[in-house]
């Protein structure tokens, strides 16, 4: 679940929340948040903005890139994510 707010900052901040619910052992729930870090350090994120992102319990047994694909493709619907530049108007 992704949910997200406009801040009045020059940067994108992240929240990740990942409860008991996700796993009752540690080493899962961080794994998780280990996982949603880098992914939202590699996204193009637009700056400006506050993301929560909060963990079901499917994730625990998800690889890697199932749930980049999951969390790329919330932050598109919500349009979180830079628009690519084609090089047009650049002179």
């Amino acid at each position: 679940m992704l949910r997200a707010v406009p801040n009045a900052l020059g940067h994108t901040r992240f929240g990740f929340v990942v409860s008991k619910r996700v796993s009752m052992k540690a080493v899962d729930r961080n794994r998780v948040r280990r996982r949603l870090r880098e992914i939202v350090r590699r996204a193009p994120v637009r700056k400006g903005w506050d993301q929560l992102l909060i963990a079901r319990s499917s994730i625990v047994v998800a690889d890697f890139q199932t749930i980049r694909h999951v969390v790329l493709d919330l932050e598109r619907r919500l349009d979180l994510l830079e628009k690519p530049d084609n090089g047009k108007g650049q002179d």
